[in-house]
Protein backbone atom coordinates (compact mmCIF):
# COMPACT_ATOMS: atom_id res chain seq x y z
CA UNK A 1 0.00 0.00 0.00
CA UNK A 2 1.22 3.47 -0.86
CA UNK A 3 2.29 6.14 1.57
CA UNK A 4 0.49 9.02 -0.15
CA UNK A 5 -3.05 10.39 -0.11
CA UNK A 6 -4.74 11.81 -3.20
CA UNK A 7 -7.24 14.51 -2.24
CA UNK A 8 -10.04 15.78 -4.49
CA UNK A 9 -12.06 18.90 -3.65
CA UNK A 10 -14.94 20.24 -5.70
CA UNK A 11 -17.63 21.61 -3.42
CA UNK A 12 -18.07 24.92 -5.27
CA UNK A 13 -16.37 26.83 -8.09
CA UNK A 14 -12.84 25.79 -7.13
CA UNK A 15 -11.63 22.34 -8.11
CA UNK A 16 -8.62 21.14 -6.15
CA UNK A 17 -6.33 18.12 -6.41
CA UNK A 18 -3.61 17.44 -3.90
CA UNK A 19 -1.13 14.74 -3.01
CA UNK A 20 0.10 14.53 0.57
CA UNK A 21 2.72 12.33 2.22
CA UNK A 22 1.85 10.21 5.24
CA UNK A 23 3.60 12.77 7.50
CA UNK A 24 1.44 15.61 6.14
CA UNK A 25 3.97 17.05 3.69
CA UNK A 26 2.12 18.56 0.73
CA UNK A 27 3.65 17.41 -2.57
CA UNK A 28 1.01 18.83 -4.92
CA UNK A 29 -1.76 21.35 -4.34
CA UNK A 30 -3.34 22.35 -7.65
CA UNK A 31 -6.52 24.27 -8.42
CA UNK A 32 -8.69 25.26 -11.36
CA UNK A 33 -11.38 27.87 -10.74
CA UNK A 34 -14.63 28.22 -12.64
CA UNK A 35 -15.06 31.95 -13.24
CA UNK A 36 -18.36 33.47 -14.26
CA UNK A 37 -18.76 36.89 -15.86
CA UNK A 38 -19.04 39.81 -13.39
CA UNK A 39 -22.53 40.06 -11.94
CA UNK A 40 -23.33 36.38 -12.44
CA UNK A 41 -23.40 33.67 -9.81
CA UNK A 42 -22.37 30.05 -10.07
CA UNK A 43 -24.85 27.75 -11.75
CA UNK A 44 -24.26 24.27 -10.30
CA UNK A 45 -24.65 22.45 -13.65
CA UNK A 46 -22.13 24.74 -15.38
CA UNK A 47 -19.74 24.47 -12.44
CA UNK A 48 -20.04 20.67 -12.55
CA UNK A 49 -19.33 20.68 -16.30
CA UNK A 50 -16.18 22.76 -15.69
CA UNK A 51 -15.00 20.31 -13.03
CA UNK A 52 -15.65 17.26 -15.22
CA UNK A 53 -13.57 18.83 -18.01
CA UNK A 54 -10.65 19.74 -15.72
CA UNK A 55 -10.37 16.99 -13.10
CA UNK A 56 -8.40 14.37 -15.08
CA UNK A 57 -5.95 17.02 -16.29
CA UNK A 58 -5.44 18.22 -12.70
CA UNK A 59 -4.93 14.69 -11.39
CA UNK A 60 -2.29 13.97 -14.04
CA UNK A 61 -0.57 17.29 -13.31
CA UNK A 62 -0.62 16.55 -9.56
CA UNK A 63 1.16 13.23 -10.11
CA UNK A 64 3.81 14.97 -12.23
CA UNK A 65 4.22 17.75 -9.65
CA UNK A 66 4.47 15.31 -6.73
CA UNK A 67 6.72 12.91 -8.67
CA UNK A 68 4.68 9.89 -7.57
CA UNK A 69 2.76 7.20 -9.42
CA UNK A 70 -0.76 5.85 -8.89
CA UNK A 71 0.76 2.73 -7.27
CA UNK A 72 2.13 5.02 -4.53
CA UNK A 73 -1.37 6.13 -3.47
CA UNK A 74 -2.66 4.43 -0.32
CA UNK A 75 -5.79 6.52 0.26
CA UNK A 76 -8.16 8.73 -1.71
CA UNK A 77 -9.98 11.52 0.12
CA UNK A 78 -12.74 13.56 -1.51
CA UNK A 79 -15.11 16.31 -0.44
CA UNK A 80 -18.36 14.66 0.58
CA UNK A 81 -20.15 17.93 1.38
CA UNK A 82 -21.47 20.42 2.10
CA UNK A 83 -21.43 22.20 -1.23
CA UNK A 84 -23.12 22.33 -4.64
CA UNK A 85 -24.64 19.00 -5.65
CA UNK A 86 -23.38 18.70 -9.24
CA UNK A 87 -19.73 19.53 -8.56
CA UNK A 88 -19.68 17.31 -5.45
CA UNK A 89 -21.16 14.41 -7.42
CA UNK A 90 -18.57 14.70 -10.20
CA UNK A 91 -15.67 14.63 -7.74
CA UNK A 92 -17.21 11.70 -5.83
CA UNK A 93 -17.61 9.66 -9.03
CA UNK A 94 -13.97 10.20 -10.01
CA UNK A 95 -12.80 9.37 -6.48
CA UNK A 96 -14.81 6.12 -6.43
CA UNK A 97 -13.61 5.16 -9.90
CA UNK A 98 -9.93 5.67 -8.96
CA UNK A 99 -10.45 3.82 -5.68
CA UNK A 100 -11.78 0.80 -7.56
CA UNK A 101 -9.15 0.98 -10.32
CA UNK A 102 -6.24 1.22 -7.88
CA UNK A 103 -7.81 -0.91 -5.12
CA UNK A 104 -7.22 1.71 -2.42
CA UNK A 105 -9.54 2.86 0.37
CA UNK A 106 -11.62 5.99 -0.04
CA UNK A 107 -12.84 8.45 2.57
CA UNK A 108 -15.39 11.23 2.26
CA UNK A 109 -14.37 14.45 4.01
CA UNK A 110 -16.66 17.11 5.44
CA UNK A 111 -15.68 20.41 3.81
CA UNK A 112 -16.32 22.46 6.97
CA UNK A 113 -14.30 20.14 9.21
CA UNK A 114 -11.44 20.18 6.69
CA UNK A 115 -11.29 23.99 6.88
CA UNK A 116 -11.23 23.85 10.67
CA UNK A 117 -8.56 21.14 10.74
CA UNK A 118 -6.36 23.16 8.36
CA UNK A 119 -6.71 26.11 10.72
CA UNK A 120 -5.74 23.96 13.69
CA UNK A 121 -2.64 22.71 11.87
CA UNK A 122 -1.57 26.20 10.75
CA UNK A 123 -2.16 27.87 14.14
CA UNK A 124 -1.28 24.97 16.43
CA UNK A 125 -4.56 25.49 18.30
CA UNK A 126 -5.44 22.48 20.45
CA UNK A 127 -9.12 22.97 21.23
CA UNK A 128 -10.42 26.04 19.38
CA UNK A 129 -13.84 27.60 19.34
CA UNK A 130 -14.29 28.55 15.71
CA UNK A 131 -16.30 31.23 13.95
CA UNK A 132 -16.67 29.45 10.63
CA UNK A 133 -17.59 31.78 7.76
CA UNK A 134 -17.39 30.12 4.35
CA UNK A 135 -19.79 30.12 1.43
CA UNK A 136 -23.16 28.97 2.72
CA UNK A 137 -22.05 28.63 6.34
CA UNK A 138 -21.79 31.05 9.25
CA UNK A 139 -21.43 28.97 12.41
CA UNK A 140 -19.87 28.86 15.85
CA UNK A 141 -18.27 25.41 16.10
CA UNK A 142 -16.23 23.66 18.78
CA UNK A 143 -14.88 20.17 19.37
CA UNK A 144 -16.90 18.53 22.14
CA UNK A 145 -17.39 14.91 23.18
CA UNK A 146 -15.16 13.59 20.36
CA UNK A 147 -16.89 15.41 17.52
CA UNK A 148 -17.38 18.88 16.11
CA UNK A 149 -20.59 20.48 17.29
CA UNK A 150 -22.39 23.53 15.96
CA UNK A 151 -23.28 25.80 18.86
CA UNK A 152 -24.86 28.54 16.78
CA UNK A 153 -25.50 29.46 13.16
CA UNK A 154 -27.38 31.87 10.93
CA UNK A 155 -30.92 30.93 10.06
CA UNK A 156 -31.33 33.26 7.10
CA UNK A 157 -28.31 34.08 4.89
CA UNK A 158 -24.72 33.13 5.56
CA UNK A 159 -22.10 35.89 5.45
CA UNK A 160 -20.35 34.23 2.48
CA UNK A 161 -23.58 34.12 0.47
CA UNK A 162 -24.28 37.73 1.42
CA UNK A 163 -20.87 38.79 0.07
CA UNK A 164 -21.45 36.76 -3.12
CA UNK A 165 -24.83 38.42 -3.68
CA UNK A 166 -23.44 41.89 -3.00
CA UNK A 167 -20.58 41.33 -5.47
CA UNK A 168 -23.09 40.25 -8.14
CA UNK A 169 -25.29 43.28 -7.42
CA UNK A 170 -22.39 45.71 -7.98
CA UNK A 171 -21.08 43.68 -10.94
CA UNK A 172 -17.77 42.55 -9.43
CA UNK A 173 -15.80 39.60 -10.78
CA UNK A 174 -15.65 36.24 -9.03
CA UNK A 175 -11.93 36.06 -9.80
CA UNK A 176 -10.21 35.32 -7.46
CA UNK A 177 -13.24 35.59 -5.13
CA UNK A 178 -16.14 37.97 -4.53
CA UNK A 179 -15.09 38.73 -0.95
CA UNK A 180 -11.54 39.59 -1.97
CA UNK A 181 -12.78 41.87 -4.75
CA UNK A 182 -15.15 43.67 -2.38
CA UNK A 183 -12.21 44.24 -0.03
CA UNK A 184 -10.08 45.68 -2.86
CA UNK A 185 -12.88 48.05 -3.91
CA UNK A 186 -13.31 49.15 -0.30
CA UNK A 187 -9.61 50.06 -0.15
CA UNK A 188 -10.15 52.40 -3.12
CA UNK A 189 -12.93 54.23 -1.28
CA UNK A 190 -12.80 57.32 0.82
CA UNK A 191 -15.52 59.17 2.66
CA UNK A 192 -17.92 58.88 -0.27
CA UNK A 193 -20.91 56.58 -0.22
CA UNK A 194 -22.21 54.57 -3.17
Amino acid sequence: MGLFCLGLEGSANKLGVGIVKEDGTILANLRETYITPPGEGFIPSKTAKHHSKKIIYLIKKAFLTAKVLPKDIGLIAYTKGPGMGGPLQNVAIVARMLSQMWNVPIIGVNHCVAHIEMGRIVTGAKDPIVLYVSGGNTQVIAYSLKKYRIFGETIDIAVGNCLDRFARAINLSNDPSPGYNIEQKAKEGGNNFM
